[in-house]
């Protein structure tokens, strides 16, 4: 009983610098935290069934929650997958053995975005599958699965409007990513289909804020600025790369492998 008192109080400090805004302090906090969760029987590696196990299992599972919002907040993926991982413990596991959390759903669709963002597709499908069914009908998972369609369909406009409508304010380190990727492969696809574009068009293809954030944008790429209009250099149209590719050695490779495949069978 001492021992999870103890970590209550130390969740409550932890929380209470969260709530400020206190990253360095929470950082601080979550490493003595963790170790004062271990020294209680009713969680890993132990798992007793004490009269407080309900307790400890939800106190360790808000920590974990309140880890990877933290992670989040710190822009660490790293953090967040480790944390997340701890958590899926206390959604899967011990799902029956406590009531449902709040967050869940939540911190389920911020690591579908984590996933998004990773471009680790195959694991955003196989993660999105193992969702309970009330999950998935959420709005911060929908809001999740809706990017990835778009992403598949190609409608990076679509990507970039969805930036305004997060679901939750834990969404917009996630969502700034993507729209970061998605307006490298805007640009990319401009250089290759233009000689040149006005400055407003370009603000507005790629949903800058003003015409200084594309300049700014502009300046990163290498893009020259003329009256108003962005240069793009012939190099990124030229399609010389292509002639690169051994056509024939990939043919022969295909039909041998075929011809062995046809064999097992």
């Amino acid at each position: 009983m001492a021992e999870l008192k103890a970590a209550v109080k130390q969740c409550d400090q932890f929380k209470q610098a969260f709530s400020k805004g206190d990253l360095q302090g929470c950082t601080r906090l979550l490493s003595g935290l963790k170790i004062a969760l271990t020294t209680l029987p009713a969680l890993s590696p132990n798992l007793q069934s004490t009269s407080t196990a309900q307790q400890e299992l939800l106190l360790a599972r808000d920590v974990l929650e309140h880890a990877v919002f933290l992670s989040v907040k710190l822009e660490d993926e790293v953090m967040f997958e480790r944390n997340y991982l701890q958590l899926g413990t206390y959604y899967n596991d011990m799902r029956e053995r406590m009531p449902p959390s709040e967050n869940e759903p939540v911190i389920l669709a911020l690591n579908l975005m984590r996933l998004l963002v990773q471009n680790r597709i195959a694991e955003f499908h196989t993660e999105l599958e193992l969702l309970p069914a009330e999950a998935r009908e959420s709005p911060y998972v929908k809001h999740a699965t809706q990017l990835e369609q778009y992403l598949m369909e190609g409608a990076y406009h679509r990507v970039l409007e969805s930036k305004s409508s997060v679901p939750a304010p834990s969404f917009s380190y996630f969502m700034e990513s993507l729209t970061t990727t998605v307006r490298d492969e805007i640009a990319s696809c401009s250089e290759k289909a233009y000689t040149q574009l006005r400055v407003s068009d370009a603000k507005a293809m790629m949903y800058f804020d003003s015409e200084k954030d594309v300049l700014e944008y502009a300046d990163k790429r290498g893009w020259e600025v003329q009256d108003g209009r962005l240069i793009f250099s012939d190099a990124s149209r030229d399609p010389s790369g292509c002639k690169d590719i051994p056509s024939l050695e990939l043919i022969n490779y295909t039909l041998t492998y075929a011809k062995e495949l046809e064999r097992i069978v």
